[in-house]
């Protein structure tokens, strides 16, 4: 691609609160090998002077820096939204505040789509705590929609340096295609966050577009700084959503044994949590099971509560659905998670 003149590309970053972390995450994207991109900062109702002193040290950026205040914080999905809205080039790429890209990042997702049909990219994510090792290339699922990223936690020894397609990408740091939001829509807000990005990507990969893996596109990331890791609301929300993922985009001959692989998912958690192992290390003893316990079991009913509107906008898929569903349960079965992945190692 030709990036004499402007960068074809806009970088969606949400913000709450983490002024030292965008400070940083703004910092990677100012290195980069690309110029002339915008930047659309939505800063969720800070109060710690983020959006001020954004502004301030990187108004002459070599980046458009664009700022959208909102009063409060609106969440992960509609922030993304306002974004995507408030831009215009034809390519959209999130970063997490928590994040910072290599150099070459937004460089290396921009060659992803000399395909027509890629829709989507996935970066390389490692750790920001120990970078040999892998955050997220791309994402797996397991069939009762809990998503995980692929390699999670493996040191990084070249096992995942090349270009293939992948599921969907992680939010963490993604770029898609203007025209696949255009044609699909955004973020359901519904979501607010966590399982938002596997939301949109099935969604898309439903469309008929698919998601390219970029190696070279390297991200490191702080994982969980914005709730913490062993807070019962992220654990609200992560089970929450992979309910109303499966109610809204899953094939019935799958969706009608959730239940079965959910009781299989938490037999197997069960056995971790007497190992200490898995996501039930972050709550230790007794106690701390129990809230995790707790946690999931709120997350089951919010999502009772909410899983009437998804059956709606579950009918309204049929606009834009180029798979079958046995095309899409074919699809999650290739990417599915082993269970033992899922459950034995920390998320």
């Amino acid at each position: 691609m030709d990036f004499e003149r402007r960068a074809p590309v806009s970088v969606i970053v949400v913000n709450h609160n983490r002024r030292e972390l965008l400070r940083g995450c703004l910092g990677s994207l100012a290195g980069q090998t690309v110029t002339g991109f915008r930047v659309v900062l939505v800063d969720n109702g800070s109060t710690d002077g983020s959006a001020e002193a954004a502004e301030r040290e990187f108004g002459a950026a070599p980046f458009d820096l664009e700022i959208v205040r909102n009063r409060e914080n609106l969440g992960f999905c509609a922030a993304n939204n306002q974004g995507i809205a408030a831009s215009e080039e034809p390519f959209v790429a999130l970063l997490n505040n928590d994040a910072e890209a290599s150099p070459g990042w937004l460089e290396a997702l921009l060659g992803a789509f000399e395909d027509p049909g890629i829709g989507m990219a996935a970066s390389k994510i490692l750790t920001w705590e120990d970078p040999p090792r892998i955050d997220k290339a791309g994402h797996l699922i397991y069939p009762d929609g809990q998503n995980r990223g692929r390699g999670t936690g493996e040191p990084d020894n070249g096992q995942y340096d090349r270009r293939e397609e992948v599921l969907w990408p992680d939010g963490c740091a993604a770029m898609y295609r203007r025209r696949m939001l255009d044609e699909i829509g955004g973020f359901d807000e519904d979501f607010f966050a966590y399982g938002d990005d596997a939301e949109l990507g099935l969604r898309a990969r439903i469309a008929g577009w698919r998601c390219l893996y970029v190696p070279e596109a390297v991200v490191r990331h702080r994982r969980a700084s914005t709730l913490g890791a062993a807070s019962t609301r992220r654990v609200e929300l992560i089970e929450r959503n992979r309910v109303l993922l499966a109610a809204k985009l899953f094939p019935w001959s799958l969706l009608w044994l959730n239940g079965a692989y959910y009781l299989t998912r938490i037999a197997a958690g069960l056995v971790a949590a007497g190992r200490n192992q898995g996501e039930t290390q972050r709550f230790p003893g007794l106690a701390g099971k129990m809230r995790l316990a707790g946690a999931m079991l709120k997350g089951d009913l919010e999502a009772l509560w909410l899983a009437p509107r998804m059956l709606r906008k579950r009918r309204e898929m049929k606009r834009i659905r180029k798979l079958s569903p046995k095309e899409v349960r074919a699809l999650l079965m290739r990417y599915r998670i082993p269970l033992r992945d899922l459950t034995f190692q920390a998320g």
